[in-house]
């Protein structure tokens, strides 16, 4: 059964696209629009339909793929396998907080600031939480 993945991202969250694609079509799974022996669209039509570089789609269905998401099959397609396991899912938790602070610290260096004043704002920050 071809399933329609609706993808929504946001292009300004510092988080990285390939890993809003797998959290979506993760959070998808888990809510029951997309089932074990859906179809995916293809990479390509995937790039087109969210407007993103096929690489960056191909990225996210090999890290898929690698933790048995989804399975890719030459001249076939691509089909929900299983859903992710509280494992996979907690590695790629950890991806995305990992994505989230590069980004952050790799902006505050452009913008000046130093190690100390970075490890003080988040320290501050949270305490605030």
């Amino acid at each position: 059964m071809k399933a329609k993945a609706t993808i929504h991202l946001d292009f300004r969250s510092g988080l990285p696209i390939y890993i809003q694609l797998i959290n979506q079509v993760e959070n998808q799974i888990a809510a029951g629009a997309l089932k074990v022996g859906d179809q995916l669209p293809t990479i390509r039509a995937m790039a087109d339909e969210i407007g993103v570089n096929f690489n960056t789609v191909a990225r996210a269905y090999r890290v898929m793929d690698k933790s048995r998401i989804i399975s890719t099959q030459q001249g076939r397609g691509t089909y929900i396998t299983e859903i992710p396991s509280s494992k996979t899912k907690a590695r790629i938790r950890h991806e995305t907080l990992n994505a989230l602070a590069k980004r952050f610290v790799t902006e505050a260096f452009h913008l000046g600031f130093s190690k100390q004043e970075v490890a003080l704002a988040v320290k501050d920050k949270l305490k605030w939480t």
